[in-house]
């Protein structure tokens, strides 16, 4: 009951701060920013999942981490850092749950996608002259994309749809910010980055019952 009520609260305040945020006082903007995903961190800590207890404190450690980046983005590099060793984290977690080889055909897919990222998004960042940047967002990609590596490896489709969508709604930020202006951005970037983190955090039940048929 609590899970669904909390599940509930996170969509319908997700939502407000989505498509209402510009009806908000500019001094609450990043408290309604973040309510959700201390929500979605309250959330994956009253799970009580079976054999995975790092599993799930690996992934609190990142939203925490997430969190953290959500009210720091206003200072570019100290909120990328905050959400680097977020995704670290979820790296961590991701890797403590390897139950199935990532497909070539995935392999393939994010190496392709990554390398045409950094050429295009970091690429216009060195031409600003912006080194120090450019470089951490080579390095950022690089992690994002091996957390959406180890997700699939964990066998869980939350986890994986989560990892997806959090690259996908991070590569729409990069190019809206670095290369050129995109239409609704803020709700799209958004959206995604809400489902991602939700979804990655109730992973921690859908692994543990996955963990607990291999035992069995």
């Amino acid at each position: 009951m609590l899970k669904k009520l909390l599940i509930s609260v996170i969509i319908l305040l997700g939502l407000y701060y989505i498509f209402l945020f510009s009806h908000i006082a500019e001094s609450l903007k990043l408290i309604f920013k973040v309510i959700p995903m201390l929500l979605i961190i309250i959330l994956a800590a009253i799970q009580k999942p079976l054999h995975i207890k790092k599993y799930q404190f690996l992934i609190i450690a990142g939203l925490v981490f997430c969190m953290i980046g959500d009210y720091t983005l206003q200072w570019f590099l100290i909120g990328l850092t905050s959400f680097l060793i977020g995704h670290i984290f979820y790296i961590f977690a991701f890797t403590t749950a390897n139950e199935r080889h990532v497909p070539t055909w995935a392999k393939i897919l994010l190496l392709l996608y990554g390398a045409s990222m950094a050429i295009w998004i970091a690429g216009s960042v060195f031409k600003t002259g912006e080194t120090i940047l450019g470089i951490a967002v080579i390095a950022y990609i690089s992690v994002i994309l091996t957390m959406g590596w180890t997700a699939i490896k964990t066998g869980s489709t939350l986890a994986t749809s989560g990892a997806i969508l959090f690259i996908a709604s991070d590569s729409y930020l990069a190019i809206n910010k670095f290369v050129m202006p995109l239409a609704f951005s803020h709700e799209i970037i958004m959206l995604t980055y809400y489902s991602a983190q939700l979804l990655i955090a109730l992973s921690i039940l859908q692994y543990s019952e996955i963990r607990s048929k291999v035992l069995q």
